[in-house]
């Protein structure tokens, strides 16, 4: 829309120059006052012509033909271009928004990113990367344009605004991560989607203010994660821990090269499930590391023996090239 502006404005300054143009030159060459100079000017251009004022001196009949040549033409140029300008961006967002609808129409297991500030743009930079499915909601203009131009699925409005959520799909989503600017948005927008679904899993983004974890979980937060508290960890782990942090980070990159950790569940019909982890051979076959399990009523099992059974619904904290871990997860 502000290329749109841009158009008109300069088309508008152009007119503006020429009616100026027109008006003094009639004054010049008339001899007549400024109001009849600016009347004759808008009746050439607009090509009424109602003929109770026309040119009388040589100069001015000259000067008429040059305007009418000149200015009508750019007038109709112009008023062609402005048209077609504001429809053609017209319908290209009537139908961009209906594409759009209809896209998060078909979303169902997908998570709903609230915010698409610094924080944000990294977690849709690895959802995208990971072939997550997910819908931003940002209110800023500005950063739209770049989520479109991302290709990424987006909404521009108040994540906690009820309407703006179910337009996401809130009731069909698997999670919603909050990571707007403030904890008192964040709250909101926890409160709200907890109300509309309350079954969907909930990240919220805490500043580490005192209190600010506390009041996020009460509103309904099922995970809150401080990106400062986080940040400065890491940070001393660098420097007292580096071989450990540069492994971790290794093991977190998405490519098809690096290993990495990734969680695998155990269905209810699943080929492992019975079994040990020797049983299952996991090791031998796919060359990954069962490094956790946890277990459906949310207790964690770090390093397991090898004679831990597999159940039903476990979740497998394995190490392991991509390709491998896709391959386990399909049995």
């Amino acid at each position: 829309m502000n290329e749109i502006l841009k158009k008109v404005l300069k088309g508008a300054l152009v007119l503006a120059a020429i009616i100026v143009t027109g008006t003094v030159g009639y004054m010049q060459f008339e001899h007549i006052d400024f109001l009849d100079a600016l009347y004759m000017t808008v009746i050439t251009l607009t090509t009424v012509g109602y003929g109770d004022m026309v040119p009388v001196q040589t100069a001015g009949k000259v000067f008429t033909m040059f305007l009418i040549l000149g200015g009508v033409g750019y007038v109709m140029f112009m008023y062609t271009k402005i048209s077609e300008t504001v429809l053609e961006g017209g319908l290209r967002d009537i139908l961009g928004k209906r594409y759009m609808e209809k896209e998060l129409a078909r979303l169902s297991d997908h998570y709903i990113i609230c915010g698409y500030g610094r924080i944000g743009k990294i977690i849709c930079k690895n959802f995208h990367e990971s072939k997550k499915s997910f819908v931003v909601i940002e209110s800023d203009p500005a950063e739209i344009q770049e989520i479109i131009k991302k290709g990424y699925h987006e909404i521009e409005g108040d994540a906690s605004e009820d309407d703006v959520l179910v337009m996401a799909g809130i009731h069909r989503a698997k999670g919603l991560i909050a990571v707007v600017s403030t904890d008192s948005d964040n709250v909101f927008i926890t409160l709200t989607a907890r109300g509309l679904n309350p079954n969907i899993d909930i990240l919220a983004r805490s500043s580490g203010a005192v209190g600010s974890k506390r009041k996020l979980k009460r509103a309904g937060a099922n995970h809150v994660i401080s990106p400062y508290s986080i940040g400065g960890l890491r940070m001393a782990h660098s420097i007292l821990r580096p071989n450990v942090i540069d492994f971790l980070e290794t093991t977190m990159r998405v490519d098809e090269i690096n290993l990495q950790m990734e969680e695998v569940t155990i269905g209810e019909d699943a080929e492992l499930l019975g079994k040990t982890l020797m049983e299952s051979n996991i090791r031998k076959k796919f060359d990954i590391i069962v490094i956790g399990i946890k277990r459906q009523d949310g207790e964690m099992l770090f390093n397991p023996k090898p004679d831990t059974q597999i159940l039903a619904k476990d979740i497998l904290i394995v190490l392991g090239k991509k390709a491998q871990i896709e391959a386990l997860k399909k049995i």
